[in-house]
């Protein structure tokens, strides 16, 4: 879904598939900022997105914030091999080319889309981790699933955790070993919410959860910053009683999942 300036911007197609873009005039702030908000559902969004920058730029405004929670392609940040397509590399050149004054995107999923992206700016999920936390009361522990989980959300708080350790096959990426670390007496019969950026499949997030159980954990909850819509059918809903994200790109409704906005 696309916005600007709050209000929603519904692209009609001509008789071709082109796009036939229209903004009311008196929707223009031509004397200070302008937001254009992308909750990304495709990738065919991005033209739209050009469009309207570019139409905004034409009228003589340049204070364009693009806010973008999800970043697109986020995940294709490296190419390591000859048939690899860098298409995060590509997507930020795009939006570069755009010259927003601030583009504004929640938790990226790696430093690489931050290194990329002209004039980004952050926002940590600090403050919905402390929201959870702060529900789940006092005695709730941090569950981070691997090393990069820690690296990213570990002082976010001074709560107490355990993490995770696993390795992959390399050639089907399938987890071949998982172990919980840390000081495993903290997981008996205490609730633990589990934290990382995006939960797809969840099959990390539920091998977890499982060890975790195994342990004597008492009730499982989740936060990721971005969920998939893919996760209403993950196995991970079945031995979690909650999972918390934000809307940045989740469209369906569980009775499981609970939507913080982002």
């Amino acid at each position: 879904m696309i916005t600007l300036n709050g209000k929603e911007v519904s692209p009609k197609y001509f008789s071709d598939g082109a796009l036939d873009i229209k903004i009311e005039p008196e929707l223009l702030n031509f004397e200070g900022l302008n937001i254009i908000g992308w909750r990304f559902d495709k990738n065919e969004e991005l033209i739209s997105i050009c469009f309207l920058t570019r139409h905004l730029q034409s009228k003589g405004i340049r204070d364009v914030e693009l806010r973008m929670p999800y970043i697109p392609n986020a995940r294709k940040d490296k190419a390591q091999r000859e048939k690899d397509v860098f298409s995060l590399k590509y997507f930020a050149e795009i939006i570069n080319q755009l010259q927003f004054s601030r583009v504004v995107v929640l938790d990226p999923h790696s430093t690489v889309s931050e290194a990329l992206i002209d004039r980004i700016r952050v926002i940590t999920p600090e403050g919905y981790i402390h929201a959870v936390l702060e529900e789940l009361g006092d005695q709730a522990i941090l569950f981070y699933p691997d090393e990069g989980a820690v690296k990213r959300y570990a002082d976010k708080t001074d709560r107490p955790y355990v993490y995770g350790m696993k390795t992959r096959d390399k050639t089907t990426r399938v987890i071949n070993d998982y172990r919980i670390e840390g000081d495993l007496e903290l997981i008996a019969g205490r609730d633990i919410l589990m934290v990382d950026d995006i939960c797809a499949s969840g099959k990390t997030l539920a091998t977890a959860a499982g060890k975790l159980k195994e342990l004597g954990a008492g009730e499982l909850f989740v936060f990721v910053s971005h969920c998939e819509n893919t996760a209403v059918k993950s196995e991970l809903l079945e031995l979690i009683t909650r999972l918390y994200t934000t809307d940045s790109i989740f469209r369906e409704t569980h009775p499981k999942i609970r939507l913080l906005p982002s």
